[in-house]
């Protein structure tokens, strides 16, 4: 890259199963500095040299990885991380992908592309979850069975006539406030037939 201020930093990650990062170095060529995860973490959080590597980069870097996969486990952890790194003017460019670099505008436009289809999908899921619980509402399937027996109830209002705060009678019973006022009130799952 020409009139590139910062520095190209690789980063490489292989999982317990496959030891060897001979093919990502040999993909990703001379870099100024070298990140490599050795066991992969289930979130970006979990792994260190990605948090090492983020904490490192500065306006100006470019982060060399051979393919998306290496650097995120999902769309959604790919799009956060390259999100993170556009903040700090940090781009990103993929050896295997370069349609989704970030120092290009194809890659951005790609990258908008799956920011929209992760966003959809979520709201998908949203839909269908609020579409399957109305649909068992209807069905009379979602009623919740009641966290509190008729003698714990007996006993919640025992105490309650000696004086003794609610929240701690709900702390005691192990459930919480709402759900205490809920059936002393006998809504929900708690109003008589």
């Amino acid at each position: 890259m020409v009139g590139h201020k910062g520095q190209v930093v690789g980063y490489v990650r292989v999982s317990a199963a496959d030891q060897n990062d001979a093919r990502q170095l040999e993909a990703i060529g001379e870099v100024d500095r070298l990140f490599a995860e050795k066991a992969s973490g289930k979130s970006a959080g979990d792994r260190e040299r990605l948090q090492e590597m983020i904490a490192y980069v500065r306006d100006g870097d470019v982060v060399r990885v051979k393919s998306p996969d290496r650097l995120a486990r999902s769309t959604r952890d790919l799009l956060g991380l390259v999100e993170q790194l556009a903040a700090k003017g940090v781009a990103v460019e993929f050896v295997d992908n370069p349609a989704l670099s970030t120092n290009t505008p194809q890659g951005e436009f790609m990258l908008t592309i799956l920011a929209a289809v992760a966003q959809l999908e979520r709201a998908t899921i949203r839909e269908r979850q609020a579409e399957g619980i109305a649909i068992a509402k209807a069905r009379g399937v979602y009623e919740r069975e009641p966290k509190l027996t008729d003698g714990q109830l007996f006993t919640a209002r025992e105490l309650i006539a000696r004086g003794v705060p609610k929240a701690v009678v709900a702390r005691e019973l192990g459930v919480s406030r709402q759900t205490l006022y809920t059936a002393l009130n006998r809504d929900g799952a708690y109003s008589e037939e």
